[in-house]
This record gives structure tokens, sequence and C-alpha cells, in this order.
């Protein structure tokens, strides 16, 4: 679930947990929790109104493997910001 770039833009809605996920095996009502960042405006939603972004994508499964060690690799052990150093 995505906010709307209009509103967002416009009015300073924008949806809370953004991107927000729906499990493939939930079946109830998808309920959007709005949020507007516009401290001296306030905005009332209608029914009806297009608040909200629905995007579908794949989901891959992964299958891990246990192993005892790591290979080498170009990063190493380099922490946040490493990989963008040189």
């Amino acid at each position: 679930m995505h906010p709307r770039s209009g509103l967002a833009t416009k009015h300073g809605l924008t949806v809370v947990n953004a991107p927000g996920t729906v499990d493939s095996g939930y079946r109830g009502e998808i309920k959007v929790s709005l949020l507007n960042t516009d401290r001296s405006e306030t905005y009332t939603v209608s029914r009806g109104e297009r608040i909200a972004q629905l995007v579908i994508q794949r989901v891959e499964t992964a299958h891990f493997q246990a192993v005892t060690e790591l290979p080498d690799s170009e990063r190493g052990e380099g922490g946040f910001g490493s990989s963008g150093t040189h």
C-alpha cells in the first residue's frame, strides 16, 4: 500500500506505514492508516475517495543452507557506509 503523490503534495496526507504490506493469506478488509503532515490545515476524506495505491508484486521464497563459514566478498566485514567509500 503506497500513498498517492497528489494527496501528499497538495495536502500533506500520507500512509503511516508506507509501503504497507498485505500478506497473501489475508482475507479481511484492507484498511489504510493515514497521517496528515500539514500542521495548519485539516483534511477530510470522503467515502470512495482514492487515498492509497495497492501495488501487487511477486514474492520469492528463499531456501537457506547452513554452512560453517562464508566465502570472502568484495565488501568483507565493512559495516554501515563502507560500500560507498570507493
